[in-house]
């Protein structure tokens, strides 16, 4: 039924593209559309004897208010629709997400003297970003090669060449140094950028051929420090193509989607292909699919995904044919194939090596939800009650607490909780403690301080104990911890420790230690729950030992944070170093007015 709100503006829709946006009682946006004719797709929604889909039966139900933007052309809709969509996430919409934000290589190019970053997060600033990369280990690799190999600057001041002498980051060779006139010179910075984007973006084999020239170039005239620079950077450039295996040939740089769906689940799959080599992957999950409709679902997938990425190929591989193809081919190679002067083609493969691509990416999506849903979400009753059954408890482990402690010859030593409910791993109830009792390494004091304090605390407060506890160690820290719970009274908890080299089970009250099987679901949850207490725990410590590790006197002089810290021994190395420069060189990295009082606090 159509209120009298809505029919009053279907009435006055115009014939323009636009974007129109369909709200439930509370005003909330409940579905997002994108039209040509925003009059006649309004209207479609509202024609009674027109065959509609399930979802749009349902959705139709539910409106109670319209509104409506409009647009110069049906392109600039479709983005403020995938804009819309990204930022008020409609019911009816279908949304990207993925449990993981993957790392990326953020190339400063909208700065004079550009710059190589890690981020997580790609905004429309200017810059270059290139990924993801997974693992995350080789985003890091990169950057560490860029730094060594191409010298581009890592500090963030401000580049006008009018300080004295360089910072420590010259005299290492790991900066061409910019910022000091006669150093480096714009069009040597450049070139060194030009390079390192062929580098991110696959173009190895050209790059390989510019070094080479170089180097015999620099050969021919002597300059043997020159030629033996250039031969270095070959090197690397062969080693890091070594760490993409997985080469196809006959294929350049392409995305490949792919899905599996059961149900109201369903599993994207993205592969990443750049000239030739799978340099990434990534995978998005959906728990609520009420309405699955294939071409529509993978429109919307893969509009929101290049909403906001930094690249997009020239080819991307899909399943089947979306909705609106022409349309996001217009939108995509208008936003981002222009400016490499060439068209983004959508391509569905029918035969042959393509087809065996998409293929692969299919079957890898349904590993991914066989992962993610059948044994993570359907099976977790199952899953538990054989970890009741194995380890011989008196019910099924609901709330499972784990504890693990992280030192370096005692210093600075830390205990984290980490919490499975339901054996899923829930980090909101994570805890952390700073070991206060105990001096030295001792990880049976510390063990026992942990379980004593938590445990103290939750009956204090009248919390809900847990229905196991793990200890990651041998016997040795599982019978500290009994005694911690057996001075609270509380003894007859489910305690056991799991050790990581043999991965014994150690279950209190049993004589026997536990080995069970590899493809045992008990033994892959526990070791879960013991790697995500370690994880938490060493994270903690290096925190606590970052902080105490970069305490100095600039701590003490007001105005010098952390950021300004860092930055300052980042460029002169010391705090004597900092101490013997002139005003005049603090002044680009704190300011006139800070530069003052710095030299006068360490005076």
């Amino acid at each position: 039924m159509v209120t009298d709100a809505v029919q009053a503006k279907l009435d006055n829709l115009p014939s323009s593209p636009g974007v129109y946006l369909f709200k439930d009682r509370k005003g909330k946006s409940i579905y997002i559309g994108k039209a040509k004719s925003l009059k006649h797709r309004v209207h479609s929604y509202f024609r009674q004897r027109r065959l509609v889909d399930q979802k749009t039966e349902v959705l139709r139900g539910c409106i109670r208010d319209l509104d409506y933007i409009v647009t110069d052309s049906e392109v600039e809709a479709l983005m403020l629709e995938s804009n819309l969509v990204k930022q008020q996430q409609p019911l009816f919409n279908v949304h990207l997400k993925d449990d993981k934000s993957f790392l990326h290589i953020k190339l400063t190019v909208n700065e004079d003297f550009p710059r190589v970053l890690l981020t997580r997060r790609i905004v429309s600033d200017g810059a270059l970003y290139f990924g993801p990369y997974l693992p995350a280990s080789l985003a890091r690799n990169t950057i560490k090669i860029i730094n060594r190999h191409f010298l581009l600057r890592t500090c963030d001041i401000e580049i006008d060449g009018q300080l004295e002498r360089p910072c420590l980051e010259y005299h290492i060779k790991r900066c061409l140094g910019p910022c000091v006139a006669g150093l480096c010179s714009v069009e040597e910075y450049t070139r060194s950028v030009g390079e390192v984007i062929q580098l991110l973006e696959g173009k190895n084999s050209r790059l390989v051929k510019s070094l080479r020239r170089k180097m015999l170039r620099a050969a021919g005239e002597e300059k043997f420090e020159a030629a033996a620079f250039y031969r270095d950077r070959m090197r690397m450039v062969g080693d890091l193509a070594e760490q993409q295996k997985m080469i196809v040939s006959g294929v350049t740089d392409v995305d490949i989607f792919a899905y599996h769906r059961e149900g109201p689940r369903a599993a994207l799959q993205l592969f990443t292909l750049r000239h030739g080599r799978v340099v990434g992957k990534r995978e998005f999950f959906w728990e609520n699919l009420q309405f699955f409709n294939p071409p529509a679902f993978l429109r919307d997938a893969i509009q929101q995904y290049y909403l906001n990425t930094g690249f997009v190929p020239a080819t991307i591989y899909l399943p089947v044919e979306i909705e609106d193809e022409p349309l996001i081919q217009e939108w995509l190679t208008r936003k981002y194939g222009s400016r490499r002067g060439r068209k983004v083609r959508i391509h569905v493969p029918k035969r042959g090596e393509k087809l065996d691509l998409v293929l692969l990416v299919e079957r890898n999506a349904r590993i991914a939800f066989d992962s993610r849903f059948r044994i993570l979400n359907s099976d977790r009753s199952s899953i538990l009650a054989e970890v009741q059954e194995e380890l011989d408890l008196p019910k099924p482990p609901s709330r499972i607490e784990a504890f693990d402690i992280s030192n370096i010859q005692g210093a600075e030593t830390v205990a984290s909780l980490a919490v499975c409910l339901e054996a899923r791993m829930s980090r909101k109830e994570y805890r952390k403690f700073k070991i206060k009792s105990v001096d030295g390494p001792d990880d049976y004091a510390s063990i026992y301080e942990a379980v004593h304090r938590r445990y103290k605390r939750v009956l204090s407060e009248e919390q809900d104990l847990p229905d196991f506890i793990l200890i990651d160690g041998g016997p040795g820290q599982l019978h500290v911890a009994y005694q911690a719970l057996a001075e609270l009274g509380i003894e007859d908890l489910p305690l056991a420790s799991i050790a990581k080299k043999e991965e014994l089970i150690h279950v209190m009250g049993q004589e026997d230690a536990l080995r069970l099987e590899k493809s045992s679901r008990t033994i892959r949850l526990l070791q879960e729950i013991r790697d995500e207490a370690h994880r938490f725990a060493v994270t903690y410590h290096r925190k606590r030992r970052s902080l105490r590790d970069f305490h100095s006197v600039l701590d003490d002089i007001p105005g010098i944070g952390q950021k300004r810290k860092k930055r300052l021994l980042r460029s002169f190395g010391s705090v004597a170093a900092i101490r013997r420069a002139s005003e005049r060189e603090l002044i680009p990295f704190v300011g006139p007015k800070l530069a003052r009082v710095v030299k006068e606090k360490l005076a």
